[in-house]
């Protein structure tokens, strides 16, 4: 077996240290693995497992939900998003910086990504905020925490290809991601109150009056979170008021995002060219990296890779909070070298039956999972989140890393809290399903 474990990271590395597309390394390595150690028909077993794999129902939301996303970079929804509710902001302590984390948490729930939500939210609200004097560090900073959001609150891509890779309900998962992802704005909320409070130098002097707006206007200005609004139904209503499945849900969304691009005027038949191509383009590398990691995931399970590694770290005594913390400083580590998709991917068939061997449900390893994706989000050199706001604001991935450890250290306490109250995941999805 050590032979064999040997050979599969061998492999898997050496197909990564060439710089192969991660999809191609997954593919190359379980063809190998088969070539070396199985007698098996490789032909017929690759093309049963794609088959099987790329024609499985809940995968077909993937490209919708891909598709949903291109139609809303393209409209004036992040504007909206601010004028609709900068007026509220204004009532708590750090005003505007509100912005960046509540518009993330609504962006999050229509469009199921994190770089998404960080450029759409974040070319609006960083410009303004600036603008009116807030401190850089704060303003940065809360975008880039916030904009994690976008894979733990549903709908989310990250969950339909775990919920693919580990046969769970991609339902479910959006269900037990909802209570956790608004408790963890709500966190990143409260850490801006207790930041501001005691640095009043942050916030500039003339958004005090922020507090004294006519109610009135706070009222009027909700006029402009419609469309926000009206996708959020659409989805999420239609999928928990039991009336469509994740799928069909994403379908109403597409459709209602090409409405709000309609009535915003920003169709055009360019803007439908890059749309297509787009959404072609991100859904064809995430389908190549799922038929990979599924493949090399039968492979190891034929070859009894993960039933072993599990017997190796049952050998070492971990108490359940332990191992999960173990597996919280691996996918930081492995954060700094692959993107989240890869992550997941790559380490899916040998972690899932150590983590059901200590206890723990799927689908409260699918939210940890998305939790650690989140934090590969910013962690350097390879984080999304600081390649989009990079490319807004010109600042170097030291300082954004500077500016966003508070919120990684929010994110690290939350699994460990999780993990201690798995009832936290569970609640909704029990209660609702």
């Amino acid at each position: 077996m050590t032979a064999i474990m040997g050979s599969l990271f061998g492999l898997l590395f050496s197909f990564l240290a060439l710089g192969t597309w991660i999809g191609i390394a997954l593919l190359g390595t379980a063809l190998g693995m088969g070539l070396l150690f199985l007698s098996a028909p490789l032909d017929k077993l690759f093309a049963q497992y794609t088959f099987g794999v790329l024609t499985t129902p809940d995968l077909v939301a993937l490209p919708l939900f891909v598709l949903m996303g291109e139609f809303l970079f393209r409209t004036r929804l992040s504007a909206a998003l601010f004028s609709g509710l900068a007026p509220w902001a204004g009532l708590l302590p750090g005003r505007l910086l509100h912005v960046n984390i509540v518009g993330c948490t609504i962006f999050a729930a229509i469009s199921g990504s994190s770089a998404a939500t960080t450029q759409v939210v974040g070319r609006m609200t960083l410009k303004e905020l600036l603008r009116r004097g807030y401190s850089p560090d704060v303003a940065i900073g809360s975008l880039a925490g916030a904009g994690t959001l976008g894979f733990l609150i549903p709908p989310s891509t990250v969950m339909i290809i775990y919920g693919v890779l580990a046969e769970e309900s991609v339902l479910r998962l959006f269900t037990a991601g909802l209570l956790p992802g608004l408790l963890l704005a709500g966190s990143f909320a409260v850490w801006v109150m207790i930041h501001t409070t005691f640095r009043r130098d942050l916030i500039p002097e003339s958004e005090r009056a922020l507090a004294h707006m006519k109610f009135a206007e706070r009222v009027a200005a909700l006029r402009e979170l419609w469309p926000a609004l009206f996708l959020i139904v659409c989805v999420l209503g239609s999928m928990y008021g039991g009336l469509a499945t994740p799928t069909e849900a994403a379908a109403l969304g597409v459709v209602g995002a090409f409405l709000i691009s309609w009535l915003q005027g920003a169709l055009s038949p360019a803007v439908l060219r890059d749309v297509s191509f787009g959404a072609v383009q991100t859904t064809s590398i995430m389908g190549i990296i799922i038929l990979g990691a599924s493949i090399l995931g039968n492979v190891a399970a034929i070859l009894g890779i993960p039933d072993a590694v599990a017997v190796m770290v049952s050998d070492w005594n971990l108490s359940p909070i332990m191992l999960i913390v173990t597996l919280m400083l691996l996918y930081l580590v492995l954060g700094t070298v692959l993107e989240g998709f890869s992550m997941i991917a790559t380490t899916l068939p040998v972690v899932l039956p150590i983590v059901t061997a200590a206890g723990f449900d799927k689908v409260w390893f699918g939210i940890f999972l998305v939790l650690v994706v989140e934090m590969a989000q910013i962690t350097p050199p390879v984080a999304f989140n600081f390649v989009i706001i990079q490319s807004i604001t010109g600042r170097s991935a030291s300082y954004l890393s500077k500016v966003t450890m508070p919120y990684l250290l929010i994110m690290m306490v939350f699994v460990i809290l999780l993990a201690i109250f798995p009832q936290l995941v569970s609640f909704l999805p029990n209660l609702i399903l």
